[in-house]
């Protein structure tokens, strides 16, 4: 049986765990992650040979009523942000020819959102 002392300071710690698993809960932010390719990569692309190649340690920022979110793509083109839920735009500066898709991102909080892009590198 408990000592009398004992119950408060267990009572003391329940709450303050169940608190911190409500704050943790209640975190409304959502991740996107994805993949981004650079194509073409030859001027003409031949049968068994890759036409694309990933988009390496590549800045990508992500914009939303003025707030800008940066991250950089790793050597396999795969990136990962956490995002504040709602729309956000994808920027990605040195993409001198284009990107697509240009539709926002839709960032579901607690929820993991996949964004994958392609970098136009005008070549023909």
């Amino acid at each position: 049986m408990p000592r009398l002392r004992e119950l408060p300071m267990r009572r003391y710690a329940a709450r303050v765990t169940a608190l911190a698993l409500l704050a943790l809960a209640a975190t409304p932010f959502g991740v996107v992650r994805g993949t981004v390719t650079r194509s073409p990569t030859t001027p003409v692309c031949r049968i068994a040979v890759p036409c694309s190649a990933p988009a390496k340690h590549l800045e990508l920022r992500f914009v939303r009523y003025g707030a800008t979110v940066r991250t950089r793509t790793t050597a396999f083109g795969f990136y990962f942000v956490k995002l504040a839920p709602g729309p956000w735009r994808v920027r990605i500066p040195s993409a001198r020819f284009g990107f697509r898709p240009r539709t926002p991102v839709l960032v579901r909080g607690r929820a993991i959102t996949r964004h994958d892009l392609w970098i136009d590198t005008g070549i023909r």
